[in-house]
C-alpha cells in the first residue's frame, strides 16, 4: 500500500497536508503522532472510511475502491461486541459474513482464544477482548491489517502477549499498519515508522536509522537549574559533546563519549544531583521532533 500527496482539509484546517509514504508487503509499519497531528485522519482515509480532499491511496498498485475493504482487516481503537453471546458464537457469526473465511480453529489457535471460547463477550478482560478483536480482524484472510492503538489500557503482561500475536500475524506475510502511544512497542514491532505532526510526515525510516541520524551517543539529562545558558553553550563546543539543549524541561546533553562529557560537566562544577544517563530511544526522538510526549 502507498499514499501519494494525500491532503484533507476541514474548512480552513489542513488536517493532512500533502503526505506520501509506502508500506512493503509483510512489514509492520508504525504511524505515530501526537494528538492533532493528522494521524487518525490519515488512517481513516487509508482504510477507506474518509475521502481525501486530494491525493490517492493505492493498494496493489490500484487506487482503493469498494473491493479493497474485502482484502483488509481493521481493529478499531474502540469496538462494541454483540452482547449476551459467547466468544465462539461471535466468531461463528462474523465468519458467516465472508465468502472464504479463515477456519475458526486456526483463528482460535493464532490468537490464543482457547481459554475464553465459552465466555460471554461482556465478561472479557481488556487483554482478552483485544485478542478477540484481532481474531475478528483476521477472519477474512486479510492481506493487510490496521491496528489502531490495540494495547492501550492493557497491563504490561497482556501487552507483551499481544505483541507475540502481532508477530505471528506478520510471520504469515500479512502487512500491518500500527498506531500506538507506546514508544517501546513501536521500537520493538515496527520495521519502519513515520512520525507525523501538524499534518505532515517529519521523519520516515527504520527505528535504528532514525536514532542513528538524530543522536550521537548517550543522553545525559540534568535539572534546568543546574547550569546557565552560557555554560550550556560552552559545553556544546566541548569535544565529546554533540549538543546541549533544553528538552521537556530538562537540559539534555547528547554525548558522543560519556567519559569526556561527564569530565566536562565536573570541570564546570555543575552539580550532578538529578543527573541521568541513558541510550536514546524513540521517545527521545519523538520529543526532539515534535516537542511533545506522544500523548501530549
Amino acid at each position: 500500500m502507498r499514499v501519494e500527496n494525500l491532503k484533507k482539509t476541514f474548512g480552513t484546517l489542513k488536517a493532512v497536508d500533502g503526505i506520501s509514504f509506502g508500506l512493503e508487503q509483510g512489514q509492520c509499519f508504525g504511524l505515530l503522532g501526537p494528538n492533532g497531528a493528522g494521524k487518525t485522519t490519515t488512517i481513516e482515509i487509508m482504510e477507506g472510511i474518509q475521502v481525501p480532499s486530494s491525493g490517492v491511496v493505492y493498494f496493489q498498485e490500484k487506487p482503493i475502491d469498494r473491493h479493497f475493504k474485502q482484502k483488509v482487516g481493521i481493529q478499531f481503537q474502540s469496538t462494541s461486541l454483540p452482547e449476551f453471546i459467547t466468544v465462539k458464537e461471535t466468531l461463528e457469526l462474523f465468519s458467516s459474513f465472508y465468502p472464504h473465511p479463515r477456519p475458526l480453529k486456526e483463528v482460535v489457535e493464532l490468537c490464543s482464544l482457547e481459554d475464553i471460547l465459552t465466555q460471554d463477550n461482556q465478561k472479557l478482560s481488556g487483554g482478552q477482548k483485544q485478542r478477540m478483536l484481532l481474531g475478528l480482524a483476521i477472519l477474512p484472510r486479510p492481506e493487510m491489517v490496521f491496528l489502531d492503538e490495540p494495547t492501550t489500557g492493557l497491563d504490561p503482561q497482556a501487552r507483551r502477549n499481544f505483541w507475540d500475536l502481532i508477530r505471528k500475524i506478520k510471520s504469515e506475510g500479512t502487512t500491518i499498519l500500527l498506531t500506538t502511544h507506546y514508544m517501546d512497542e513501536a521500537q520493538i514491532l515496527c520495521d519502519q515508522i513515520a512520525i507525523m505532526d501538524k499534518g505532515i510526515v517529519l521523519e520516515l525510516d527504520t527505528p535504528h536509522k532514525l536514532l542513528e541520524k538524530h543522536f550521537q551517543g548517550a543522553l545525559i539529562r540534568l535539572p534546568l537549574d543546574s547550569l546557565k545558558p552560557e555554560t550550556a553553550k560552552k559545553l556544546g563546543l566541548t569535544p565529546g559533546i554533540a549538543s546541549v539543549d533544553v528538552v521537556a524541561g530538562l537540559w539534555e546533553v547528547d554525548a558522543v563519549n560519556i567519559d569526556p562529557a561527564v569530565k566536562a560537566l565536573l570541570k564546570e562544577e555543575i552539580p550532578l544531583e538529578g543527573l541521568s544517563i541513558h541510550k536514546p530511544n524513540l521517545e527521545d526522538l519523538f520529543i526532539k521532533l515534535t516537542g511533545n510526549t506522544l500523548r501530549g
